[in-house]
């Protein structure tokens, strides 16, 4: 089968897919305005990609495609429905990255509360502060709201629970047995308990998935509910977030915010981007959508890519599908 990956992918993965029979096109550069050409070029089979969007427009010109796979959790980059319409399967690697991402929450936290980059950039401009910065609040015994407990969330709470924190969590298909083996407290799958929970909560990650229920999940309501000086953290998707409300808390309520995803992100590896979020008067802190790029993480990544091509290579069968095609 003849595999395209557009998108940085292990040496080791591509090595495997070879060892599979596969022919390997690698060419992580590619992006949406030059995906289609590439799929036409090299009449790629099956699709790889990280964060690279694959809109319609490239799929529905895309004859020879019989599989896409996302290397990593989320999907919302591959327009799934297009894909579905086309008879092409949508695949995923749920889990591979969970702890990498959840790894990356708990440092947002610390960085938040130690005001780790606003230190380091004081010190580099040649002023020392040790007055100022001596008023970190302290995470134990603070209360973590999680909202989303999936393969990330749970890790998260995890890390939490080892820097003493005290749990409170929402998530659709929390269950009582599954919070008490966790040790947390669950609450309500309601609006009205999520909003009593961010009253009383110290910081707040969030960990769902980007679908129409959860677009803007995260809006004026959301943060008007928050306590004034929260910490507010974001390694899920862009698009859960309502940008121009967490602006206004940040400004207004003081709240202090660390994003790994943004709602207008670029859809290639490396552009020219600024977020309107960097001219706000107030604590952002801001990483490349970076949560699941660690060494580790993407060698289960790539391991598990392999393993969905070879199940669609050897039995037609591909695992992890998405969105409803030969699953």
């Amino acid at each position: 089968m003849r595999v395209l990956i557009a998108d940085k992918f292990e040496a080791d993965g591509i090595a495997a897919l070879k060892g599979l029979g596969c022919t390997v096109t690698s060419e992580p550069e590619l992006g949406p305005d030059t995906l289609a050409e590439a799929i036409r070029r090299t009449e790629a089979e099956i699709l790889v990609v990280r964060s690279t969007k694959v809109p319609a427009t490239v799929i529905e010109g895309a004859g020879t495609l019989k599989l896409i796979v996302r290397a990593g959790a989320g999907y919302d980059n591959i327009d799934s429905r297009a894909a579905a319409t086309k008879g092409v399967p949508v695949c995923n690697c749920p889990g591979m990255n969970a702890v990498a991402v959840a790894e990356l929450t708990i440092g947002m936290l610390i960085a938040l509360d130690r005001r780790l980059p606003e230190q380091d950039a004081q010190l580099r401009a040649g002023t020392w502060n040790k007055k100022e910065f001596g008023k970190s609040r302290g995470l134990k015994g603070r209360t973590l709201l999680v909202v989303g407990t999936g393969s990330i969330g749970t890790e998260v709470i995890k890390r939490a629970k080892a820097l003493e924190m005290k749990i409170v969590a929402q998530s659709r298909s929390l269950g009582d047995d599954t919070a008490r083996a966790l040790g947390i407290e669950p609450i309500p799958y309601t609006r009205e308990a999520i909003v009593e929970a961010l009253k009383k909560a110290d910081a707040v990650t969030i960990h769902v998935a980007s679908t129409p229920d959860t677009k803007n999940l995260c809006g004026p309501g959301f943060f008007g509910a928050m306590k004034p000086g929260a910490y507010f953290v974001n390694t899920s998707r862009g698009d859960i977030v309502d940008e121009q409300a967490l602006a206004h808390a940040v400004e207004s309520k003081g709240i202090r915010a660390a994003l790994d995803v943004y709602q207008d992100q670029p859809g290639t590896a490396q552009a020219d981007w600024r977020s309107a979020l960097a001219d706000v008067k107030g604590v952002i802190h801001f990483t490349h959508h970076s949560g699941a790029s660690t060494d580790q993480a993407q060698h289960a990544v790539a391991d598990e890519v392999v393993r969905i091509v070879k199940s669609m290579k050897e039995t037609g069968r591909p695992l992890h599908v998405v969105n409803g095609v030969g699953a």
